[in-house]
């Protein structure tokens, strides 16, 4: 496992965060400020400066799920951009929107379909960039 560390592009983990990242800010807070406000219950009372919390925590998530996705991509014989899309559709909808979907049924989410799928969506946009970010990289 740690061999695989050691294989890692780690500037191609940068690259390939930075846009994933970039793309829920913009998705939760431009795209669908409002659809996104409405699946949580809270269409009138967002606030307009989120703690910081909802800003770190979402990136060291992140960049976890571009990490792992690294060592997933080094550990597997990807050699095509076909492969590491078939791979980033395996991991978002395998890992990324299951989880996302599991989230959503939840008692405190009062819209957790409208949720799931504008939260799975960006995942899975999501994770398609990191893929082929880190193939282009390999």
């Amino acid at each position: 496992m740690m061999d695989l560390f050691s294989s890692v592009n780690w500037l191609s983990v940068v690259a390939a965060f930075v846009p994933y990242f970039m793309l829920g800010g913009l998705w939760f807070t431009v795209f669908f400020k409002k659809p996104y406000s409405i699946s949580l219950g809270k269409e009138n009372n967002m606030p307009e400066k989120p703690a910081p919390i909802f800003i770190v925590g979402p990136a060291l998530c992140t960049w976890v799920i571009t990490i792992a996705s690294a060592l997933l991509m080094s550990a597997l014989p990807i050699d095509s951009y076909g492969s590491a899309i078939a791979l980033a559709v395996l991991v978002g909808i395998g890992y990324l929107v299951a989880n996302t979907m599991n989230i959503a049924i939840n008692p405190n989410i009062p819209k957790p379909i409208m949720y799931g799928i504008i939260s799975s969506t960006y995942h899975m946009i999501g994770i398609l960039i990191v893929f082929v970010i880190l193939f282009a990289f390999k």
